[in-house]
């Protein structure tokens, strides 16, 4: 590390593996969005500025706070036995994609140790496969193992601190973390998303179950919705509920396909938009947790407009 990337607040988790999850031709999750969002930090300067964070392989009893071990082991079969896809023909995989998705989750627990460490302040993780539609037993809609909630699970267990938010304001309802945790209150699942959307979940109706009931926080929004609703929700929705659960850690399920141009969302956010949400977050932690944050890509598809707001959501990090 140089002396500046000592002295960085704001970790960066990428690896060259990412890129070796090929999807089908024409696949909107492909490669070319890491490459572009790396292409853009180090265009505009921010890169040399990041501290750049080697992400380790997930261990399997991390994985496994999550996932099943029988779909672990079906998924790592069938990546390296060259099928084409992983349960649905949504997941679309390839001989690198298990080793690929076993350092996405790594690469949140490193970052994870970090901030704990002290080593940043927060960080982001620019990793695929993403994560927040994966099942305990099943992968669906692009992905394969929930970074996020195996994320969650191993701050409690690793680190032994209780309280984790998870904001997730990727356009599509991260209906795996919310299985995960829908009985669990020692998990705030904050989602806004486009709805009714693909995958069909994420009603305001679903509050949670059990112990759970009202630890899910869900804030479903019509197509064409834009900067002005989502801060809304934040500061009126998500910022007293979080700021009342007083987190311990804050995890963001950054999906940037809420963009105006997503070629996937009907939403019409911009990179401003995005900036706001970040401060609103990043307040929260700032307010609950010593500003202990980390955010992981999800969605965003259309590569100049990703990369962008990637950009625009890093500098608000790195304040």
């Amino acid at each position: 590390m140089t002396e500046t990337q000592k002295k960085a607040k704001t970790g960066f988790v990428y690896d060259p593996i990412y890129l070796e999850h090929k999807t089908t031709p024409g696949h909107p999750e492909r490669p070319e969005r890491l490459t572009k969002i790396v292409d853009r930090l180090k265009a505009k300067g921010l890169y040399s500025q990041l501290a750049d964070l080697k992400p380790m392989p997930a261990a399997l009893k991390w994985i496994e706070t999550v996932h099943s071990p029988e779909y672990i082991e079906r998924a790592k079969n069938y990546c390296e036995g060259g099928a084409g896809y992983l349960d649905s023909p949504d997941v679309p995989i390839s001989r690198k994609t298990y080793e690929a998705a076993v350092l996405a989750a790594g690469g949140m627990l490193t970052a994870i140790d970090n901030v704990m460490e002290k080593k940043v302040t927060n960080a982001f993780c620019a990793v695929r496969p993403p994560g927040h539609h994966a099942l305990e037993n099943k992968a669906m809609g692009f992905c394969i193992f929930n970074n996020i909630a195996i994320g969650a699970k191993y701050i409690q267990k690793k680190h032994q601190l209780s309280k984790i938010l998870i904001v997730d304001w990727d356009v599509h309802h991260g209906n795996g973390t919310q299985a995960t945790f829908y009985e669990d209150p020692t998990v705030l699942y904050f989602s806004i998303h486009q709805y009714p959307f693909y995958p069909g979940t994420g009603s305001r109706a679903e509050r949670g179950s059990g112990a759970g009931l009202n630890y899910t926080v869900n804030v479903p929004l019509p197509a064409g919705s834009g900067d002005d609703d989502y801060v809304n929700a934040f500061e009126e929705t998500l910022a007293p509920a979080a700021l009342k659960f007083s987190p311990d850690f804050v995890l963001i399920s950054a999906g940037f396909d809420a963009h105006k141009n997503d070629l996937l969302g009907g939403m019409r956010v911009t990179q401003e938009g995005f900036s706001r949400l970040t401060e609103i977050v990043k307040h929260i932690a700032e307010e609950c947790c010593s500003d202990r944050l980390v955010s992981i890509l999800e969605g965003g598809y259309t590569l100049e407009d990703l990369a962008a707001s990637v950009e625009a959501h890093i500098r608000v990090l790195m304040r």
